[in-house]
């Protein structure tokens, strides 16, 4: 997993990335990840969908609203989000078609052959809204700022299995990026895990999809004895503390077969559930997350919603 290559972190972005409460997860974005592919399977077989949860030799853990908020410093407070996936025209102002709304939001419109239905080729947009240019005006920046935040969802939070496109039901929310703010992106990412993850679980199903550097930095923060060496800094969001890290590139069957057995061995004393409390987390924690509200969020058993998921 890497980050958006060819659409850099612009500076003039930041305002609006903030409006949206992403800027953490762009900042995290403009850094390399790769991800642990063997330990992610291993862990991904021991997931249970009528529980959400994966079952372990001590018993039951799972990703919850806390992890998201503290990994990947998404809001977890907000609207949750919804809407339509094809008939656009229902809720788009004065009912105009969705690519007519596409070029009056973005400035242009990419091609016949870069479209599939609603969703356009990630290099489409990475050629065309790479770099925004010197000295542009604040329309100009506006448009660049939506480019890429439906490339920083499309990518990083929402991605299918193919990873190279970017649907277009983010055009009502970037149409306001004033109001992205209000919702609940924690919420709606936690949702499409799980919901990729259930998926997983069919043996007909082959490939995993949504925000895996979430589920690998959980991994590594949860266990201690499965962290990599050498990533003792501490940032924020606390994901960005494996940012650098390199798995190992060897065959991946006998990898996973590794951690498959090292997973077995588990014991509850090398589970750590509450490591948010150590004075390293706290001394670069970001204010809003300790927030009384946020704390209540966290021991709520609520529903998950993400367009037609519901968890």
């Amino acid at each position: 997993m890497r980050r958006q290559q060819g659409m850099r972190l612009d500076d003039r972005y930041v305002l609006y990335l903030q409006m949206a409460g992403l800027y953490h997860l762009a900042r995290l974005n403009d850094r390399w990840f790769r991800l642990d592919e063997a330990l992610v399977s291993a862990f991904v077989e021991r997931w249970r969908p009528e529980t959400h949860t994966f079952d372990m030799p001590f018993g039951e853990c799972t990703i919850t609203l806390q992890d998201v908020a503290y990994q990947l410093g998404l809001p977890v407070d907000g609207h949750y989000v919804s809407g339509c996936l094809s008939e656009f025209q229902i809720y788009i102002q004065g009912g105009r078609p969705a690519w007519v709304w596409f070029q009056e939001l973005l400035g242009v419109i990419p091609s016949p052959s870069q479209i599939q239905k609603y969703a356009v080729n990630c290099n489409w947009f990475q050629e065309t809204f790479g770099e925004c240019p010197e000295g542009a005006d604040d329309e100009t920046v506006r448009r660049y700022a939506r480019a890429y935040i439906m490339m920083l969802l499309g990518t990083q939070l929402f991605a299918d299995k193919s990873g190279n496109r970017i649907h277009i039901r983010w055009l009502p929310y970037v149409a306001r990026l004033e109001e992205m703010g209000t919702y609940s992106w924690g919420s709606v990412a936690l949702a499409w895990l799980y919901r990729c993850m259930c998926r997983i679980a069919n043996r007909h199903v082959v490939k995993l999809a949504g925000p895996l550097q979430l589920l690998q930095s959980w991994i590594f923060w949860r266990f201690p004895r499965f962290r990599p060496t050498r990533y003792e800094t501490f940032s924020w969001p606390l994901a960005s503390r494996w940012s650098s890290y390199n798995p190992s590139d060897s065959e991946k069957g006998p990898r996973v077969q590794m951690w498959r057995l090292r997973l077995d061995q588990l014991q509850d004393r090398e589970f750590i559930w509450m490591p948010y409390s150590s004075p390293d987390v706290l001394q670069i924690v970001h204010p809003k997350v300790l927030e009384p509200r946020y704390m209540t969020l966290w021991r709520s058993v609520t529903s998950l919603i993400y367009f037609a998921v519901i968890e």
